[in-house]
């Protein structure tokens, strides 16, 4: 993309991200492992609260549940649950700043990553390498697709070893409520 491109994607992004609330969309998830022949395929519904509330709710092929929530990790395995405190964590922090950040689609003002801009046929993709060492160290990359609505449609990211993961959003739902009860823990 050209500079004047980028900039004018990044503004619709900023200006879509302003006016987001809630977001609710499924997700099927793709885990590339270059040993295994076949990617493990996964999908569930994302959940979305301003401002950082995120929730992955896993329904194929089990259930299981990832909610980010006040600086808090809660895990629902099968209805086996492990909290985490992630507030005294950087790794985890940065982590959760990044889910929320790429869900809105406002993480162009950061000074954490190298940042490339790229056109394709269903819009345009951002490539994010992180540079701070130690979370370079978990994720390589992360490539995020946005349609011509500006609106997240995929993200990819890379781990060092490239093996990695992709998750592709569809049926997206923007600034309609969503209970509280689904961010119950």
């Amino acid at each position: 993309m050209s500079t004047s491109e980028s900039i004018a994607l990044q503004e619709k992004v900023k200006s879509l991200a302003e006016t987001t609330n809630t977001i609710s969309a499924n997700f099927v998830q793709y885990k590339h492992l270059d040993f295994l022949s076949n990617d493990i395929e996964s999908s569930g519904k994302l959940s979305f609260k301003s401002p950082d509330m995120v929730k992955w709710a896993y329904n194929k092929p089990f259930q299981y549940s990832v909610l980010f929530k006040n600086d808090m990790l809660y895990i629902n395995n099968e209805g086996e649950k492990n909290n985490i405190d992630i507030g005294s964590n950087k790794l985890f922090k940065q982590l959760n700043k990044l889910i929320s950040s790429s869900i809105t689609g406002n993480m162009f003002t950061t000074e954490e990553f190298n940042i490339n801009y790229y056109k394709n046929e269903k819009g345009s993709v951002v490539y994010f390498s992180p540079k701070d060492e130690k979370f370079a160290k978990y994720i390589k990359e992360f490539h995020i697709n946005f349609n011509h609505n500006a609106e997240v449609s995929a993200v990819k990211m890379i781990e060092p070893s490239n093996d990695y993961t992709l998750i592709q959003f569809s049926n997206r739902i923007t600034n309609q409520n969503i209970p509280d009860a689904v961010f119950a823990h």
